[in-house]
């Protein structure tokens, strides 16, 4: 949050009596908030994702500090009001990431001004369900919006009763980022430019499994299931391969599939672990751990990696490389890989995790020699009909 406005509310991690974690908001005095915590509350009963519940928590502590500050009652704000909120989220400067002299601040975009307005109105649309904020202030949130152009599998009814939907009020227009993968020749950059073993394991990883940043973060040993047959470790599964299981880890990983999944890997992974494996042993503090992905380099030593570990790793790779990557880029590649392969789409449904198979569209990307095959295509087409 901005310098320039108080931070009257905060997220909070809570830690109850039987070891459960959760996320709460609470003010300057450390007194929860209880409506929004009743809302996170219920995050946790529709099984929302735990890093849902903790993103939420940190935009609706953001939204009731807006309202302290600017004198908004948070229970009834008026639509000009919330248009306000908005343009001031991409407006005010945030902190710098760096400390140091000279650093530049940063802004937020208008995608992710979108997305926290996205969450106030939720939360505001839950309170009013429970009496909490007044109906007309929801009604204002929304309004008909007609379907001219409908999107891929859009059903829009027998007489086109579908075309008219509900469309959020308050929000920016912004152009529907495509999904950013990286090309095997920046993927083969970035493993040269990993300094230890367990960076290029996690790189090889989520590159040649398409796993999620989550789901690396939260494997297990026991999950490392990499010899040629497993029946002797009571799994019938054949082949080198991992298990991917939604649990809630000390380091605040989770798989986002409730379904538990296994995905094969391929030598260049078995090859990339078995390396970490002997820079690991050289850690002692890193025993009793048995997350796969620790902190080896940096205190605490042995404690589990985290997310904002893996980001400032990329971070440090990407500069060094030139070129932007991020983790779940390498996700994106390896699905863009087996669709441009012609694997079955039910297959690459149940590697990457995906509830259904439409996820997949996003994958289809077009490269450049794509393009020149088809431009070439239609010129060889062209010379032999004037021939």
């Amino acid at each position: 949050m901005s310098g320039a406005l108080p931070r009257f509310f905060r997220p909070e991690r809570a830690v109850a009596a039987d070891e459960s974690v959760s996320w709460v908001v609470v003010d300057e005095d450390l007194e929860l908030h209880v409506e929004a915590c009743a809302y996170l509350a219920g995050l946790r009963g529709a099984g929302r994702a735990f890093n849902t519940e903790k993103t939420y928590a940190g935009r609706i502590a953001l939204y009731l500090s807006y309202c302290r500050g600017h004198g908004v009652d948070w229970s009834s704000p008026s639509l000009a009001q919330l248009m306000a909120m908005m343009r001031w989220l991409v407006d005010e400067p945030m902190p710098a990431r760096s400390r140091r002299p000279g650093a530049t601040a940063r802004y937020r975009s208008e995608g992710t001004a979108n997305a926290i307005m996205g969450t106030v109105g939720e939360f505001l649309s839950w309170c009013c369900l429970q009496g909490w904020v007044p109906p007309t202030v929801v009604n204002a949130l929304t309004q008909p919006k007609y379907l001219r152009f409908l999107p891929v599998g859009f059903d829009a009814g027998e007489d086109g009763q579908n075309r008219t939907v509900m469309a959020r009020t308050i929000k920016f227009r912004v152009a529907v980022p495509g999904y950013e993968w990286l090309s095997d020749e920046e993927i083969g950059v970035l493993l040269g430019l990993a300094r230890h073993a367990r960076d290029a394991f996690l790189i090889q990883l989520l590159a040649g499994t398409g796993m999620r940043i989550g789901e690396a973060l939260g494997l297990r040993r026991e999950d490392m299931h990499l010899l040629p047959d497993s029946r002797l470790l009571g799994c019938p599964h054949e082949g080198p391969h991992v298990h991917v299981r939604r649990r809630l880890n000390a380091n605040g990983a989770f798989a986002k599939a409730r379904q538990p999944r296994v995905i094969p890997v391929e030598r260049e992974v078995i090859e990339a672990y078995s390396h970490y494996q002997y820079e690991r042993d050289e850690v002692d503090e890193a025993a009793g751990t048995d997350l796969v992905f620790v902190n080896l380099f940096h205190p605490p030593l042995g404690e589990p990696m985290k997310y904002d570990n893996a980001h400032e790793l990329f971070c440090r790779l990407a500069e060094r490389a030139g070129f932007r990557a991020r983790p779940h880029m390498l996700r994106h590649s390896a699905i863009t890989t087996m669709r441009r392969a012609g694997v079955d789409r039910r297959v690459v449904q149940e590697i990457a995790g995906h509830v259904s198979a439409s996820s997949q569209d996003v994958y289809s990307h077009v490269t450049d020699s794509d393009k020149r095959e088809a431009v070439e295509m239609v010129a060889e087409a062209r010379r032999q009909a004037r021939s």
